[in-house]
């Protein structure tokens, strides 16, 4: 049977695709339980205590391992410049450290947790449907509650287009450079070594056992926090803004297609629902689904959050034959009473 090392396993994420794994694959589940993401829990059995930063550990666990599969990372958009340390620790510095460890473990197959956020502001059209690159938008026009991506020729507002595996990488926040950062460390290990890689880039993963009440959230559980506290939702800006959300279960399925493509050399793929939908609605859909108060815009933002990324789900089909079975709306109505993760992050680590 196939040994497959999940890392991370104890996340939101990881604790689905451990799940998943497990009635195919010989499974090492590691995690370093780190305080910042799990407050105060304990390891949990069959979980064994690792953090990715420690190769020798690493070492040990790869022994007889096929194939790994790296969710561990300090996640969210970063809420100030203090957390740019921990990004570049946990998801750079650790991945760099995998790397080594499975060179010298003799393991060439890696399933990488990416994000959609390595897109930055995501693919623009005009209205002739001349694909345009946006500038960063500008505290003073955010402030002005102008949110659209502008034409810098002419000053006009742009369309959101399906961003594919090819488009531009131009990370925005500390997050997204931490995530592409680990896209080219795997690159690299793969052009050293003949190793495979393919890079999941997850869009908006929401589902249950989503962590609760911390600012690096996901934006679903926070809007879910507010409904059960008897609180409408807090939407940014305008809530017009596009995403495209796919169900933690369905997150969970492409990583085990991933291991059992094996596809040569680095692959990036897009892991999401095929179905865009905006953040006022999802706002909205589960608002509806809960009985609660209606959401409010408030026209504020967050730095370094982009106007609308949407995905091309296309090449996901077919190189590992990957397609959403949940759609926003269904997956939605589910989680506006799925059960949250009870332990509550303390932010981003500081070592």
């Amino acid at each position: 049977m196939t040994r497959v090392l999940l890392t991370g396993a104890a996340g939101f994420i990881g604790g689905h695709i451990l799940d998943a794994l497990r009635s195919s694959y010989d499974v090492v589940a590691i995690d370093a339980f780190l305080p910042s993401a799990h407050g105060s829990d304990r390891p949990i059995l069959g979980i064994e205590r690792v953090d990715v930063r420690d190769h020798d550990s690493l070492v040990d666990v790869l022994s007889g391992v096929d194939a790994v599969c790296h969710q561990a990372a300090v996640v969210g958009a970063g809420v100030d410049a203090a957390d740019a340390p921990a990004y570049a620790s946990h998801n750079d510095f650790g991945t760099a450290v995998l790397l080594s460890a499975m060179a010298e473990a003799g393991c060439t197959r890696l399933v990488l947790a990416s994000s959609m956020v390595v897109y930055g502001e995501g693919r623009y059209t005009n209205a002739a449907g001349e694909t345009v690159v946006p500038g960063p938008r500008t505290r003073a026009d955010l402030d002005e509650g102008r949110f659209d991506n502008i034409d810098p020729n002419t000053g006009e507002s742009l369309n959101w287009a399906l961003v594919k595996e090819d488009s531009a990488l131009q990370p925005r926040s500390t997050y997204a450079a931490s995530k592409l950062a680990q896209e080219n460390y795997a690159l690299a290990w793969s052009l050293a070594t003949g190793g495979s890689v393919t890079a999941l880039r997850y869009h908006n993963v929401y589902g249950p056992n989503m962590p609760r009440n911390t600012p690096y959230s996901g934006v679903a559980a926070m809007f879910r926090s507010s409904l059960e506290a008897g609180r409408p939702p807090q939407v940014y800006e305008d809530g017009l803004q596009a995403r495209d959300f796919v169900h933690v279960s369905d997150v969970a399925a492409a990583n085990v297609l991933s291991i059992a493509a094996a596809l040569p050399g680095f692959t990036a793929l897009n892991v999401s629902s095929g179905h865009p939908i905006t953040i006022g609605e999802v706002a909205t859909a589960l608002s509806q689904a809960c009985a609660g108060p209606a959401p409010e815009v408030t026209g504020q933002y967050r730095s370094g959050d982009v106007r609308h990324v949407v995905a091309s789900p296309e090449f996901a089909v077919s190189a590992i034959g990957f397609e959403a079975a949940i759609s926003p709306v269904d997956g939605l109505r589910e989680f506006a009473t799925a059960p949250l993760r009870d332990a509550e992050g303390t932010g981003a680590p500081r070592v």
